[in-house]
């Protein structure tokens, strides 16, 4: 899906459609533009969109196999950068991972989107409800609205991410976890690691904007960006830092559990080993074929042997047990 928004002071306009070329037969050069392309994934026809707006072909690449995440500095074409990001579209009791590209020139935003992002959407629909007026700015505020939403996001992510984390720690602490719970904070813990990058990346573009030849957003949307999202930034980077000490915490404790649990299912088939080794002396002298046994010859031989082996094992786990072994 494509979906088209074109603004300048004097008019505001919304349109979507699968075919690239109706798309581009509506883009005019005087508007400002925000593409989205959503799992769009028709190689020919994003070499259309990248040749169109003049961008350097190999960004098709680029897109197609996932550039490492953050800002490129290479070419200077464009802004281009390669996102991971975490969003709250909770799915199967899990957060999900958006992943994707952002262009940016000067009159226009392109975001390339593997599944469609919500913030974006809501975004989008606030711009043509006109609740955000974005018409007398240029393209560059557009840029800054994007990445005020996506740090916003990461609120209430974390927030998700804690009421989890307390639920797996009531079973840690209680240790009435098992291995599914110790799986639950590993994969979390390593699916959060895309927090990580995309801070990084929006503070490396933080620090561009301090380089004299940056050309992409002007000096006014430049002080937006370093008066509200540094600042957000650092703090959404510290508190994901102690969600992650947090998660290696419980992965630690959860990991003793676990090793503490093995330890005693292998301390009870010790004892019963224990139990039983003494019936096996037993029962493997009395099978030894030798003829003169006077045991054998006994009228209660059997019944007594039957007796001291109940006896052994009864006081075997009364031992046990008044030690705590059991």
């Amino acid at each position: 899906m494509l979906i088209l928004l074109t603004f300048s002071q004097n008019h505001l306009e919304a349109f979507s459609s699968k075919d690239v070329d109706v798309i581009l037969k509506r883009i005019r050069s005087c508007d400002n533009i925000w593409l989205r392309c959503i799992r769009f994934r028709d190689r020919t026809a994003i070499a259309k969109i990248i040749n169109h707006f003049g961008i350097n072909p190999s960004r098709v690449d680029m897109i197609f196999n996932h550039f490492p995440i953050g800002i490129d500095e290479e070419i200077e074409d464009c802004l281009f950068d390669s996102y991971e990001i975490m969003t709250n579209q909770i799915k199967n009791r899990d957060f999900e991972i958006a992943r994707g590209s952002i262009i940016v020139q000067n009159n226009f935003i392109i975001t390339f989107e593997s599944t469609e992002i919500r913030i974006l959407t809501i975004l989008n629909n606030n711009i043509q409800k006109g609740i955000l007026d974005i018409k007398t700015f240029g393209i560059d505020y557009l840029l800054y609205l994007i990445y005020k939403d996506i740090l916003n996001n990461y609120h209430t992510v974390f927030d998700y991410i804690s009421r989890q984390l307390d639920d797996l720690e009531d079973a840690v602490l209680d240790n009435s976890g098992d291995e599914l719970t110790y799986k639950k904070i590993a994969t979390m813990r390593q699916s959060t690691r895309c927090g990580r990058r995309n801070f990084q990346s929006i503070k490396s573009l933080l620090v561009m904007m301090d380089y004299e030849d940056f050309q992409w957003l002007s000096h006014p949307v430049k002080e937006l960006f370093q008066q509200e999202l540094v600042h957000q930034v650092d703090k959404l980077l510290q508190e994901y830092q102690a969600l992650r000490i947090w998660m290696s915490e419980l992965l630690e404790i959860q990991r003793d559990n676990i090793a503490s649990k093995t330890s005693e299912r292998i301390n009870r088939l010790t004892i019963l080993s224990t139990v039983f080794l003494p019936l096996t002396f037993i029962s493997g002298f009395y099978g030894m074929n030798f003829k003169y046994m006077p045991e054998l010859e006994q009228h209660w031989g059997y019944p007594m042997v039957i007796v001291v082996m109940v006896i052994i094992v009864i006081s075997s786990i009364m031992y046990a047990k008044k030690q705590r072994w059991l």
